[in-house]
């Protein structure tokens, strides 16, 4: 299952949310870079001026290392024919467009090929704190550094092929809770600190804040069964944030056979995003304090 930003109120669709049928069976578009207006290019600017001004002593050593080396710049919308030749040199990985959201056995099969779909357009300014779906700048400013690293790279690829398996067997929520909790909002442990690694925050402004500083969120030690087994919110901040030792722990995951884990955790109870166990190893207890000013209840969790 794909995921998306946090998006209360946004109401342009793109792609298969929309209804949109493809001409080519993948789905795959031209990006038509030069169809991009000088407003678009300039909301494009906006959010990356932001964005990197907040991420220095926030995101991982891999992000930045990433970032500085993709032509990826703040005075226009990347080429993604320019990106996928330095990622394509480095770990194998392509960009590709598309409109939108894409049916999930699409979205799969393009990262087991190691092609990174990537929204063509880009949000409104009136949308620059959320979004109902991915767009230019989630995709590529929040994923495309991260796929510079080997260890993201063959994760992500791996996470593609088990998707088709794991929709098959009737698993992909809990498979697609793995994603949510790691590449879209996984937290990573450095020597300085906690840093982000996960898209989601990384191209949030008010998350970037949130998922470090705020006292409301729970951090938790990352543990496989445990997050299968997690619930995530899909209208607001996250109500806990799972943190690696070291983005080499996910190695070990692409190497996990899913096929008996899911056997055992079929049918058990399922936790709320909010929930801690006694078992979790806890780097902060989160007050909560955010979810309930806000009035949420357990029940606007993401399957």
């Amino acid at each position: 299952m794909q995921t998306t930003v946090p998006a209360p109120g946004a109401k342009a669709l793109h792609g298969a949310a929309a209804g949109a049928r493809p001409d080519r069976p993948d789905w795959t578009i031209d990006q038509g870079w030069s169809r991009y207006t000088d407003a678009e290019h300039a909301t494009w600017r906006t959010l990356f001026d932001r964005q990197s001004a907040l991420l220095p002593g926030r995101a991982c050593d891999a992000f930045v290392e990433g970032m500085r080396r993709l032509p990826i710049g703040r005075d226009r919308i990347p080429e993604f024919e320019r990106l996928s030749d330095v990622l394509q040199q480095h770990t194998g990985w392509r960009v590709v467009a598309v409109p939108g959201l894409v049916p999930d056995d699409v979205f799969f099969d393009h990262l087991a090929n190691r092609r990174f779909p990537a929204g063509h357009f880009i949000r409104k300014p009136h949308e620059l704190d959320y979004l109902e779906e991915p767009d230019v700048f989630h995709d590529v400013f929040g994923h495309v550094p991260m796929l510079m690293n080997p260890v993201i790279a063959d994760f992500v690829q791996a996470y593609g092929e088990g998707g088709l398996r794991a929709r098959k067997l009737g698993m992909l929520p809990q498979l697609a809770r793995v994603y949510w909790y790691t590449v879209e909002f996984g937290l990573v442990r450095q020597a300085d600190g906690l840093r982000i690694y996960g898209s989601g925050i990384a191209s949030s402004f008010t998350e970037s804040v949130f998922a470090l500083d705020d006292d409301s969120p729970h951090r938790i030690g990352f543990d496989l069964e445990r997050v299968m087994r997690t619930r995530y919110r899909i209208d607001d901040f996250q109500e806990s944030y799972f943190v690696l030792d070291d983005l080499s722990d996910l190695l070990r995951l692409a190497e996990v056979d899913f096929g008996p884990l899911y056997d055992r955790i079929r049918g058990l109870p399922e936790h709320a995003p909010g929930d801690v166990l006694p078992s979790d190893r806890l780097w902060s207890r989160g007050t909560g304090c955010h979810h309930a000013r806000q009035g949420a209840a357990p029940g606007i969790a993401k399957a």
